[in-house]
Protein backbone atom coordinates (compact mmCIF):
# COMPACT_ATOMS: atom_id res chain seq x y z
CA UNK A 1 0.00 0.00 0.00
CA UNK A 2 1.23 3.36 -0.73
CA UNK A 3 2.58 5.87 1.64
CA UNK A 4 -0.15 8.46 0.37
CA UNK A 5 -2.93 5.77 0.67
CA UNK A 6 -2.11 4.24 4.17
CA UNK A 7 -2.16 8.28 5.73
CA UNK A 8 -5.90 8.93 4.10
CA UNK A 9 -6.88 5.71 5.63
CA UNK A 10 -5.42 6.64 8.61
CA UNK A 11 -7.11 10.24 8.55
CA UNK A 12 -10.31 8.41 7.74
CA UNK A 13 -10.22 5.98 10.64
CA UNK A 14 -9.16 8.74 12.88
CA UNK A 15 -11.95 11.10 11.83
CA UNK A 16 -14.68 7.79 12.50
CA UNK A 17 -13.17 7.11 15.80
CA UNK A 18 -14.01 10.97 16.94
CA UNK A 19 -17.28 11.07 15.73
CA UNK A 20 -18.43 7.60 17.30
CA UNK A 21 -16.43 8.66 20.59
CA UNK A 22 -18.15 11.80 20.76
CA UNK A 23 -21.33 11.82 22.94
CA UNK A 24 -24.61 12.81 21.21
CA UNK A 25 -25.92 16.10 20.89
CA UNK A 26 -28.77 16.23 23.50
CA UNK A 27 -31.85 18.00 21.96
CA UNK A 28 -32.13 21.40 23.83
CA UNK A 29 -35.51 21.20 25.73
CA UNK A 30 -38.24 22.90 24.35
CA UNK A 31 -39.56 25.24 26.99
CA UNK A 32 -42.95 24.64 28.34
CA UNK A 33 -46.00 27.34 28.12
CA UNK A 34 -46.66 29.78 30.52
CA UNK A 35 -49.44 32.21 31.33
CA UNK A 36 -49.27 34.83 33.83
CA UNK A 37 -52.87 35.17 36.51
CA UNK A 38 -53.95 37.81 38.73
CA UNK A 39 -57.42 37.03 40.55
CA UNK A 40 -57.38 40.64 43.31
CA UNK A 41 -60.39 41.30 45.59
CA UNK A 42 -59.88 44.86 47.49
CA UNK A 43 -56.28 44.93 48.79
CA UNK A 44 -55.87 41.07 48.62
CA UNK A 45 -55.16 38.98 45.47
CA UNK A 46 -53.32 35.98 44.25
CA UNK A 47 -50.59 36.29 41.25
CA UNK A 48 -48.22 34.68 39.33
CA UNK A 49 -47.32 32.30 36.49
CA UNK A 50 -48.72 29.13 35.53
CA UNK A 51 -46.53 26.28 33.61
CA UNK A 52 -48.61 23.91 31.49
CA UNK A 53 -46.81 20.49 31.15
CA UNK A 54 -48.22 17.46 29.68
CA UNK A 55 -50.38 16.12 32.07
CA UNK A 56 -50.15 18.98 34.91
CA UNK A 57 -49.92 22.41 35.69
CA UNK A 58 -47.83 24.37 38.71
CA UNK A 59 -48.50 28.17 39.76
CA UNK A 60 -46.22 29.89 41.45
CA UNK A 61 -47.04 33.16 42.46
CA UNK A 62 -47.67 35.76 45.63
CA UNK A 63 -50.40 35.50 47.43
CA UNK A 64 -51.46 38.57 49.56
CA UNK A 65 -53.58 39.38 52.78
CA UNK A 66 -53.87 43.06 54.60
CA UNK A 67 -55.35 41.94 57.96
CA UNK A 68 -54.69 39.35 60.35
CA UNK A 69 -58.48 38.66 60.80
CA UNK A 70 -59.41 37.84 57.27
CA UNK A 71 -56.47 35.48 55.84
CA UNK A 72 -55.77 33.75 51.98
CA UNK A 73 -54.89 30.89 50.37
CA UNK A 74 -54.91 30.09 46.47
CA UNK A 75 -57.09 27.18 44.97
CA UNK A 76 -56.35 25.72 41.26
CA UNK A 77 -58.65 23.31 39.28
CA UNK A 78 -57.60 21.94 35.91
CA UNK A 79 -60.05 21.20 33.25
CA UNK A 80 -61.20 19.88 30.28
CA UNK A 81 -62.05 21.95 27.53
CA UNK A 82 -65.68 21.09 28.50
CA UNK A 83 -65.31 21.66 31.67
CA UNK A 84 -64.72 18.65 33.40
CA UNK A 85 -62.19 18.73 36.28
CA UNK A 86 -59.33 17.03 36.55
CA UNK A 87 -57.42 17.55 39.29
CA UNK A 88 -57.49 20.29 42.13
CA UNK A 89 -54.59 21.61 44.79
CA UNK A 90 -54.84 24.09 47.66
CA UNK A 91 -51.77 26.26 48.77
CA UNK A 92 -50.38 24.75 51.59
CA UNK A 93 -49.70 28.04 53.85
CA UNK A 94 -52.57 30.41 54.42
CA UNK A 95 -51.57 34.23 54.91
CA UNK A 96 -52.82 36.76 57.36
CA UNK A 97 -51.99 40.20 57.25
CA UNK A 98 -49.25 39.26 55.53
CA UNK A 99 -48.02 37.58 52.13
CA UNK A 100 -46.25 34.71 50.91
CA UNK A 101 -45.48 32.92 47.90
CA UNK A 102 -46.12 29.89 46.88
CA UNK A 103 -45.81 27.02 44.52
CA UNK A 104 -49.11 24.72 43.54
CA UNK A 105 -48.37 21.73 41.79
CA UNK A 106 -52.13 20.39 39.95
CA UNK A 107 -52.52 17.20 38.23
CA UNK A 108 -54.54 17.05 34.63
CA UNK A 109 -53.79 13.23 33.95
CA UNK A 110 -55.26 13.02 30.34
CA UNK A 111 -53.81 13.31 27.20
CA UNK A 112 -52.44 16.87 26.90
CA UNK A 113 -53.11 17.98 29.80
CA UNK A 114 -55.21 20.85 30.94
CA UNK A 115 -57.63 23.44 29.02
CA UNK A 116 -58.15 25.26 31.47
CA UNK A 117 -57.05 26.64 34.72
CA UNK A 118 -59.55 28.04 37.15
CA UNK A 119 -57.72 29.77 39.91
CA UNK A 120 -59.33 31.13 43.07
CA UNK A 121 -58.63 33.57 45.82
CA UNK A 122 -59.97 32.12 48.96
CA UNK A 123 -60.14 32.72 52.63
CA UNK A 124 -57.37 29.35 53.36
CA UNK A 125 -59.22 27.41 55.08
CA UNK A 126 -59.79 23.69 54.90
CA UNK A 127 -60.66 22.14 51.16
CA UNK A 128 -63.73 21.16 52.51
CA UNK A 129 -65.10 23.89 54.19
CA UNK A 130 -63.18 26.94 52.24
CA UNK A 131 -65.09 29.85 51.00
CA UNK A 132 -64.07 31.02 47.64
CA UNK A 133 -64.02 35.36 47.26
CA UNK A 134 -63.23 35.39 43.31
CA UNK A 135 -61.96 32.79 40.61
CA UNK A 136 -60.71 33.43 37.63
CA UNK A 137 -60.00 31.19 34.27
CA UNK A 138 -56.99 30.82 32.19
CA UNK A 139 -56.73 28.94 29.01
CA UNK A 140 -53.78 26.71 27.66
CA UNK A 141 -51.63 29.33 25.64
Amino acid sequence: MGTRLAAMLCGVALTAGTLLSAPAATAQASAYPTSKFDVTVGNTFTRGTITWYARSVTLTGVHRSVDVDYCRGTSAFTLTSRNAELGRGFSDERVCGTSREFTLPVEADVQGGAAVVRVCLDDGGAPDNITYYKCERYGRP
